[in-house]
């Protein structure tokens, strides 16, 4: 990766008048302010349909679309809604949060209306989509059954035959549900139309894209449902263990996560086949894949299954190298980022060094005076990323309030910030001039919110991923410094 910045910014944090960031003309205008910026590149979160708690790291799908950032407007000037439709919805009347409640409650009922219309339109060009993407019959299969069931998780679908996907049930679904099956079919259509559109355009002006690649699938997805396995199941298709990290110096208990674990012995005898059509289908979407939770393709911790904390977990081996060389090797158009944060060993480090892949160093963890940190920028090599905070930290003007005072001041010593600058100006310009060959900044730290613009915190339950920009916040003021503070250091 050449000398450049860019910045984390999730689509569905965009503005809109519907309630989430979609792929319409903000998503244009992101670009065009990245362009005026002097970014190369955008970085996303990952874009599969989200569940329950509204994570986009817990999706129905590893290669789904998100059907909430379809473009309604879009789907509109198309001929498929009606203005009526858009405006007789509840979305929410937060313009800085995403409702989900109200969200869920609108956004399908009008989709719906989009299938009637558009289907019988568009039949052939969904069925070529259809061809060309062999993971779509499961999914749309998958939300058809679900749907029909109340959206329980497949684990409680009352009908043991099609949760166990008996011999002939199957079938029977997807012949008595075949409107339903359709209609998920058609969703990804449309939203793979959007953003091949939306790619294209980003390509033009010289903007790559970054997107994280959960290290694991939910539970309650087409994925585990289709293929159980290549996933560490017991009698019944249950978990034996799931998937989370120890306790360490920020959570007590651990983290829980509860993603079913891979059984890599399994995935080892065709080639780890399942991985690479993984990334493909992310290659699809993405430029840059951000390996999320790196280190635990070294060795990962399992929690038995039932378990209501982390604690009582084991670490196990993971794949290594025998992994990471399969698709470093395959994939020669895509790049990866190793998201290498966490609980680090020699063993984690080595796997690091011998994959090749540039990791991760995070301004906010650099300040600790309790003990030396490698995140402090006269440390680093140049093949490296370097993000001031993630989507999983605090805004840096929150870190500032909530951060040891020790810690704050060796933060103003270290990069000699200063209120005339301004600290969040401070810490970018310490990650600007950093020889790390890459750069990434929250869009809120851009915008210097507190607490206020946080985007999740790890381990709660309910209230994050709701952040959104304002019309007019990604102004050309803002872009006209970010543009300076590339050319100063050599980021354009």
């Amino acid at each position: 990766m050449d000398r450049s910045s860019g910045i984390l910014l999730p689509i569905s944090a965009l503005p809109s008048r519907y309630g989430i960031g979609t792929m319409g003309r903000e998503a244009y205008a992101f670009a065009d302010f990245l362009r005026a910026a002097g970014q190369k590149y955008w970085q996303l979160l990952p874009l599969g349909p989200t569940s329950y708690g509204d994570s986009p790291y817990q999706s129905f799908s590893t290669f789904a679309g998100n059907p909430y950032f379809i473009d309604l407007e879009m789907l509109a000037e198309d001929g498929l809604l009606d203005p009526a439709d858009l405006e007789q919805a509840d979305w929410g009347d937060d313009p800085r949060y995403v409702d989900y409640g109200k969200i869920y409650a609108s956004r399908f009922q009008v989709l719906r209306k989009a299938f009637q219309k558009g289907y019988p339109r568009d039949r052939e060009a969904v069925e070529a989509f259809r061809s060309a993407n062999p993971w779509l019959d499961n999914y749309a299969l998958y939300m058809a059954v679900k749907s029909s069931f109340g959206m329980k998780s497949w684990l409680e679908w009352p009908d043991e035959d099609i949760r166990l996907r008996r011999s002939g049930a199957v079938e029977r679904c997807r012949r008595e549900l075949a409107e339903d099956v359709a209609f998920y079919s058609y969703l990804q259509y449309l939203f793979y139309r959007q953003w091949d559109a939306l790619r294209d355009y980003i390509h033009s002006l010289g903007i790559r894209i970054i997107g994280d690649m959960p290290i694991y699938v939910a539970m309650d997805s087409a994925d585990v449902w289709a293929e159980p396995e290549f996933f560490q199941l017991g009698e019944g298709l249950v978990p034996t263990e799931v998937s989370g990290v120890p306790p360490d110096y920020f959570t007590a208990d651990g983290q829980l996560w509860g993603n079913p674990l891979y059984d890599y012995e399994r995935m080892k005898k065709d080639g780890y086949d399942w991985w690479i059509r993984r990334v493909a289908g992310a290659g699809r979407l993405f430029d840059i894949i951000r390996i999320d939770h790196f280190r635990g393709l070294e060795s990962y911790w399992a929690v038995p299954y039932g378990e209501t904390t982390a604690k009582n977990g084991r670490w196990r081996k993971g794949p290594g190298m025998d992994l990471v060389g399969v698709l470093t090797r395959w994939f020669h158009d895509l790049q990866f980022i190793a998201e290498d944060l966490g609980f680090l060993t020699p063993a984690v480090h080595e796997l690091l060094a011998e994959s090749g892949l540039p990791g991760m160093k995070v301004l906010e963890f650099a300040f600790d005076t309790r003990e030396p940190s490698n995140y402090l920028p006269h440390t680093y090599d140049r093949h490296c990323v370097c993000y001031v905070g993630t989507h999983d930290n605090e805004t840096v003007m929150q870190w500032r309030e909530q951060a040891d005072r020790s810690s704050v001041t060796m933060a103003r010593k270290y990069l000699g910030l200063s209120e005339a600058e301004g600290f969040h100006w401070g810490m970018i310009r310490g990650g600007m001039s950093s020889v790390a060959d890459t750069f990434v900044v929250q869009m809120q730290d851009c915008l210097g919110l507190g607490a206020e613009g946080r985007m999740n915190t790890p381990g709660i339950l309910g209230g994050n991923w709701q952040w959104r920009l304002l019309p007019g916040e990604a102004s050309p003021a803002l872009a006209k410094k970010l543009l300076q503070y590339a050319r100063l250091y050599g980021r354009i």
